[in-house]
């Protein structure tokens, strides 16, 4: 790991001592079994994707790249919108300093709406999964670039003991081959380098065919058009994770009603 990537991870691990230190397991493993019934993140998913395509849409302020994306940032008004717009499931950032997210967001989300929430953030620690299930989250997000294969199967496991899906992402033909060792249906191919920041939909397009069959194959990051979608469901992708584009949008459900209206043709 490098540069972006590597100062985030450094900061969790602080971020997993300090949540250590608040709260023993045992206290968030009784909250996380008391926590509400978990909604089916991959099965939202794989329904809608076998009737058309799937999407993910994300509620977030900001982003290390992009700054601040909306200063109108009410995620229980903006949970009602993109569901209002016919979206599958959302995705809410809870990481603070990098993307002025925060875990009461995903709760506010979840209040508002009955569609399966992701909880986007950098997990490195099976604490932070039960704090999940706790706070009420459907799925987690495992990022290949940030964990090696001990620890990625071990987060995996831990999740799915809560009941919760496991979202694998990966950039690169090494975390493709990596991730496909782990059970999870649900692969996303990440457009956006995290060590850099950087986006291109050549990634998606280069990496999506290869995705084992038996995978909901998601595409992530730098989706802002109708052709952006066909392009990427042209080399197989079945979801999309939209965040900015949405995010930048007056009218919250009109945009993601228009981003599914003309579903992209399957191939």
């Amino acid at each position: 790991m490098s540069n972006v990537l590597a100062t985030i991870i450094d900061e969790k691990h602080l971020e997993v001592r300090a949540l250590a230190k608040a709260h023993s397991f045992a206290v968030l493993d009784q909250a996380a079994k008391a926590a509400s019934t978990v909604r089916g993140f991959a099965a939202a998913l794989k329904r809608d994707s076998m009737a058309g395509y799937g999407l993910i849409a994300e509620l977030k302020k900001a982003s290390p790249s992009k700054g601040l994306i909306r200063a109108d940032f009410d995620p229980a008004a903006l949970a009602a919108a993109y569901a209002a717009g016919g979206a599958t499931c959302l995705s809410v950032l809870t990481d603070r300093k990098w993307f002025q997210g925060a875990p009461e967001y995903l709760v506010a989300a979840r209040n508002a709406v009955s569609l399966p929430i992701l909880r986007k953030d950098f997990m490195i620690d099976p604490l932070q999964i039960v704090e999940s299930r706790a706070m009420g989250a459907d799925c987690i997000l495992l990022i290949m670039a940030a964990l090696d294969d001990a620890l990625a199967a071990e987060l995996e496991a831990c999740a799915m003991e809560y009941g919760m899906d496991v979202l694998i992402e990966c950039h690169d033909a090494d975390e493709l081959a990596r991730a496909a060792k782990l059970r999870s249906p649900l692969m996303g191919i990440n457009n956006r380098n995290l060590k850099t920041m950087e986006i291109s939909l050549d990634v998606g397009v280069a990496m999506l065919p290869h995705l084992p069959d038996d995978r909901i194959a998601i595409a992530e990051s730098g989706l802002f058009t109708t052709a952006d979608l066909a392009q990427m469901a042209a080399v197989g992708a079945r979801c999309f994770l939209i965040g900015e584009s949405l995010m930048r949008a007056n009218d919250v459900a009109a945009a993601t009603r228009a981003i599914l209206v003309n579903p992209a043709p399957r191939f």
